[in-house]
Formats: C-alpha cells, structure tokens, sequence
C-alpha cells in the first residue's frame, strides 16, 4: 500500500500512523473519491454549490442555520485560525464543547484548514484533558467559554498545550474566536488535503489507564456516511435528526453532524439530550431519525402510553447497550416500524454490521454494511461453526489505526480487526451478540454471557434497568452478579430478590441466574449510554 502526496506540513500523524504491515485489510474500492477531499468542504461549501444553501443544516440554542449560514461561518473561523492563531496543515486542535452548532462550526473550520481534530467531552477533568494533550501533541485549544476552568488548569500545568481560546457556544457570538472571525471574509480556500490524510483523533471511550488514539482518514469520514446511512438508513434532505451521543464521540459526530450535513438533511443538537428533552424536540420538529439507547427508548414507549406524538420518527437506531428483546418489540408493536440495532466501535469509526429495515429480528444485531466482511473466530483466529459463540473479526473499508500504540497489533490480526466483542453467527448468516469478551462469565465450568441475563431480566416489570457482572468466588470461580435499578412502583426487598431469580430460572437456563442480587439508584454510564461495568465491580 502506498500512501498519497500528504497535504500536511506539521506531519506528526503520518509519522505516528502504525507500520503497515499491522493495518487492518482495507477495501474501499467501492467508493470513488478524488486523491484530494477535505470533508469539512463537501460537507459545507460543495453542498451549497448542489442547491442546498437555503435548506436548514444545523437547529440548537434557540437558532436555525442553514447551509450557507454554516458554509460562511466555518469559513471565517478558518481564516482566523490561520491568520490569527498560525494553525499549519497537519496541527492538532482540541475542541471541547457540548452538543451545539458552535462545536460543529469549530470543527468544520479546523478540518478546511487542515488540522487533525480532537473533540472530547464537556465532563472530561484537567487530569484527562492532560493525556489526551500529551499523547496528540496539541499545542491549540478551542473551549465553549462555560467550560474553561478545567482548560484552564489543564493549560497551566502542560508543557505542551500553547493556546486556549474561548468561543461562544450560545450562539451570541461574544468571546475571542468569535470576534475574531467577525469580519472575515465567507470564502476560504480550504487546504487541499489527501483522502488518506488523518483528519480526526478518536479516543476510545470508557477505557481505564492509558487512552488510545484511532486515527481516522478524510475519506472514512465519507465512507460511514455514502456506506451505513446511504443504505441502512436511507437518508434524504427531508429528514431531520436528533440524538443523544455526544459529539465527542465518533458515534455522534457521525450520527448528528456528518450524516445528515452530507445529504442535505437537518440535524438538532441537544446539550443535555434526556428522553424527556428529545421527546419535546421530536414533536416539535418532527424529527425522522433518532440515535439514543435502549433506556431512552423505554421511557419513548411509556411516554407514548401518555399520549406523547412520536410518530414522524421513521428509524429509531438504538446504541450504546445491547438491545434487549422486549424494546425492540415493544417499539414494532407500538409504532409499527424497525428499530435498527447495530455494532461500531470507535477504532471502525461507525457502525459496520446492522440490522435493515424490513429485515430485522429481536436479539440480532444483523448482517454487515456493504464493504465490510465478517466472521466469528477461536483464539487462533480459526472460523467457528455457525452457533459457537467467539470472537468477532471483521474488515471493510475503515478499520483500526492507533497512533503509535503497540495495542494495535491486538486488535489488528490477520489483517482482522478483533473489536473485543463475542458473537456467533446463525444458520442463515444473521449475526448475534453474546457479550464483550471481557463481559462472559465462567462459572462452575458454565460460559455464562451477562448481556443475556441482563435481557432475561429486563423482562420482569420490576426492571427499569440492569447490569450483570461476574464476581470472584473460592467455589465456582464467578458467581453471577446482578445491579438492578427498580422501576418506581417496585420496592427492594428480600421477596423481590428471589422473584427475580426465580423468573430467571423460569426463562433461561437455570445456572444462569444470578446468585447476587444489588438494588441500587443508578448504574454508573459514560455519556453515550454506556454501562461502565468497571465501577460495578468496586461497589
């Protein structure tokens, strides 16, 4: 593989990009970019040259932008970048922000200048800003102005770390950056960067010690949106997107900013995106297509049972946390459409494997998206027979680059990326999750999937939500180890413990129930949804 004529002065990424020969196998033959594509301008200025210029592109804080509203604000953030702040193609710039148009200004100016972005979330501590500075050499830091004080102290103890410069992600335009793009001109040339050149720094979520960086392509970015939402989704400039993963996260940043800004669609950004705040949002804006997780959907359906309007939704794509049976069906029985579960990981960028409309079935996370190949495989890489649970390997035209992580000869096997996920494939093909591989459970000999028990036991009325973990034990190795959040009109008691387990018994195999049983108020979860099971494990 060779690699194109980088766009790049400042060439830190592609330096720090693994050797080649630990790349995953990539095949994106199936899309046809030019050797120079800067993402930020097909998804701004190109779409305004396409006829899209009037059509509202972003709806948060109280404003509407369309896309030429967007096109000419980016492009002034951009020349201040480079006049004011001296950003050099290939820099790296952190952004940090909640979900609101302002974020997704800032990052589209920073990809036309040619910068590499970073976004992190609005929750992330001085401490763990430092890492992520450290490890991407970022010398230049764009802030929403309501969350300095951690920058700030970041800023002070870094020896790395140059600038932080606050912008107003109210959209009253009253800080630095803002002002300083004020009279700049609409038009930028944007940097004339390689497909192949790095754009975007995702850092893993919800890992413990060191973070890991995946290094994401300008045509990646073009590739999730032209392969899953083209053909799962089928997006068209009439729908309108709304979500609760944050930006920060490739999940997001894919779901609520590039899907919808490269068909011509609209997307409404939320910065606290509760079930209660995106239903409102739903029935103001009729809303088509939702990205929240299986939680959120649960209090979607009760609310629903109260007279709730959520019928403009044409796809509910739930993620963060298996989907468990009972929503997706409770969802099809209510509103008689699909509910698409799906898999991605931050190291893929997007989602790789899903369900379809019109072709979905509960407990299933589908069939991969075209381009990508899946299989499942035994610790010698070895494909298993249809019904074994194993690992999951798959390979398309994105897959796992970490900058200079010698953890990347651990996902990246064969030419496979391993994703840390257990699977095992049906006699039809179809593809079904059994956990993360570090989620089974061993038990008195017994392989034991906390995902199914967690399912089996959302099934009980009792259950708004669970986590089910092993627990060390002298006798059997792990016992199976249950936090249940009750629903309100449910008390935690001895009795209700043992309905529990009993009803697990009742509906699963019975050595799969669990032997502990915790009632607590809340599960500890990253902001995308995830359990942090982690934690668990020291309550």
């Amino acid at each position: 593989m060779t690699l194109l004529n980088s766009g790049h002065v400042d060439t830190f990424c592609r330096d720090n990009l693994p050797p080649l020969h630990q790349w995953p196998e990539l095949n994106a033959n199936q899309y046809a970019y030019p050797n120079q594509l800067n993402v930020a301008v097909e998804l701004t200025d190109n779409m305004v040259e396409r006829g899209f210029g009037d059509h509202i592109a972003l709806i948060g804080n109280g404003r509407m932008r369309t896309y030429k509203e967007l096109s000419d604000w980016s492009n002034r953030l951009a020349h201040a970048l480079v006049d004011d702040y001296d950003i050099q193609p290939g820099n790296r710039i952190l952004i940090r922000a909640a979900n609101n148009p302002a974020l997704v200004a800032c990052w589209l100016a920073a990809t036309k200048v040619g910068a590499v972005v970073v976004n992190t979330m609005p929750m992330l501590r001085a401490g763990e800003l430092s890492k992520i500075i450290d490890l991407a050499q970022i010398k230049l830091a764009l802030c929403d102005t309501r969350l300095m004080d951690e920058m700030d102290i970041c800023a002070k103890s870094s020896d790395i770390l140059q600038q932080v410069v606050g912008f107003d992600g109210t959209a009253n335009f009253d800080a630095e950056l803002d002002r300083t793009a004020l009279n700049k001109p609409v038009r930028f040339q944007a940097v004339a960067t390689s497909a192949d050149d790095v754009a975007l720094l995702g850092f893993t979520s919800g890992t413990t010690g060191k973070p890991k960086a995946t290094m994401h392509f300008h045509r990646d970015l073009l590739i999730i949106a032209d392969g899953y939402a083209r053909e799962i989704l089928q997006v068209t400039p009439d729908d309108v997107f709304v979500g609760s993963p944050p930006l920060a996260f490739t999940f997001g940043l894919g779901g609520l900013a590039i899907f919808p800004l490269r068909f011509g669609a609209t997307a409404i950004l939320l910065e606290t995106a509760s079930p209660t705040e995106m239903i409102e949002i739903i029935e103001t804006y009729k809303a088509t297509i939702c990205f929240t997780s299986p939680t959120a959907y649960r209090v979607m359906l009760g609310a629903m049972d109260e007279g709730a309007d959520l019928s403009s939704l044409r796809i509910a794509v739930s993620a963060g946390e298996t989907l468990p049976a009972t929503v997706f069906e409770d969802w099809q029985t209510k509103t008689g459409k699909t509910m698409l579960d799906g898999i991605g990981a931050t190291e893929m960028l997007h989602i790789f494997m899903s369900n379809r409309v019109g072709d979905a079935h509960p407990a299933c996370t589908g069939k991969p998206v075209s381009g990508y190949q899946a299989k499942i495989v035994d610790e010698k890489m070895q494909e298993m027979p249809r019904g074994q649970v194993g690992k999951l390997a798959v390979r398309g035209p994105t897959g796992c680059r970490y900058l200079n992580d010698e953890r990347q000869a651990n996902y990246v096997v064969d030419g496979w990326n391993l994703t840390g996920d257990a699977f095992f494939q049906d006699k039809d093909g179809y593809f079904h999750f059994a956990a993360r591989t570090d989620d089974m459970i061993l038990s008195s000999g017994y392989n034991i999937a906390g995902p199914e028990v967690e399912a089996c036991l959302l099934g009980h009325d009792a259950v708004l939500e669970c986590a089910v973990i092993g627990t060390a034990d002298e006798h059997r190795g792990q016992l199976v180890n249950a936090y249940v959040v009750l629903n309100k009109t449910y008390h935690a008691s001895d009795e209700l413990i043992l309905k529990l387990q009993n009803y697990v018994k009742n509906t699963i195999a019975p050595y799969k129930y669990p032997r502990l049983v915790h009632f607590i108020d809340a599960l500890p979860k990253t902001e995308t949804g995830k359990i942090q099971r982690f934690k668990l494990k020291d309550l």
